[in-house]
């Protein structure tokens, strides 16, 4: 899954990397090494400019809010649930469906953390014990220091009590899709951790290469089939995987220190 990201890179560095030509500087984001859900995050899309007149697609760096709430949503709150999608069933689900083949973009990113239970905190539930697990945070990023573009897909929902002109009257939400994540090993695994993504969680987000970008922001492209084509997890050995301080668990935490690789891992692994 992905339920926290970090995102430090500006706005300025993102339009150039992925060649938009249409930001608002008022819309600019602080770097966050602690993207939580329900948070606002980058997002690059490509879509007509509301109210030129002109049909063409523009490259923009939008930003939205993270949780996806359908346009049929009675309430934006069922958003928090819907963080992330599923490739393999994206396409048929009735609050992803319509985004998918019509509203889709990147979400640009550092990397993303999860969490795998210690084993000496496994080995106390084993016992009955029924304390809570602590768990040690590893930060997945791509191994060449580039940056990360999670598929995902947009959406707007209308709040129906508040009047057409008022600044809150429309939301733009988004989520990230998310597939098996891969049992490869990857790059810089060793004996003493994780080899593969699939050893920290069985899910990972949809990591798209730079070649598969402008076939997934094509707002022509309207065929399920075609689209799902689309959603190939990246190479093996693409990414690489360390632990980082427990810190992050708290969102309220939030600085580049939450990045800072350990040397071990602060309550062991299951490894």
């Amino acid at each position: 899954m992905c339920g926290r990201y970090a995102a430090s890179r500006s706005a300025g560095e993102l339009a150039g990397l992925f060649g938009v030509e249409k930001r608002d500087p008022a819309e600019e984001l602080a770097p966050d090494w602690n993207v939580a859900p329900t948070k606002q995050v980058y997002a690059v899309l490509d879509r007509p400019l509301k109210d030129s007149g002109d049909p063409r697609p523009v490259r923009q760096l939008r930003t939205l809010r993270w949780g996806l709430v359908p346009s049929w949503a009675k309430s934006p709150d069922v958003g928090v649930k819907m963080i992330n999608a599923r490739a393999e069933t994206v396409h048929e689900k009735p609050s992803y469906r319509r985004p998918f083949t019509a509203r889709r973009c990147l979400l640009p990113a550092d990397g993303y953390y999860e969490w795998v239970t210690g084993t000496a905190e496994r080995q106390e539930e084993e016992k009955g014990r029924r304390k809570r697990p602590r768990k040690q945070p590893y930060f997945v990023t791509p191994a060449d220091g580039s940056v990360m573009a999670m598929a995902g897909l947009y959406e707007f929902w209308r709040d129906r009590t508040l009047p057409e002109d008022h600044p809150r009257a429309w939301w733009t939400t988004c989520t990230v899709i998310t597939t098996e994540a891969q049992s490869e090993p990857f790059a810089g695994a060793d004996g003493d951790g994780p080899r593969s993504l699939a050893d920290i969680h069985p899910r990972m987000p949809l990591v798209l290469t730079p070649d598969r970008w402008d076939a997934w922001l094509d707002p022509a492209r309207t065929d399920a089939e075609d689209v799902r084509g689309l959603l190939v997890p990246p190479p093996a050995g693409a990414m690489r995987a360390y632990p980082v301080r427990g810190e992050v668990s708290n969102v309220r935490n939030n600085g580049p220190e939450l990045l800072e690789e350990l040397d071990a891992p602060e309550a062991g692994t299951l490894f």
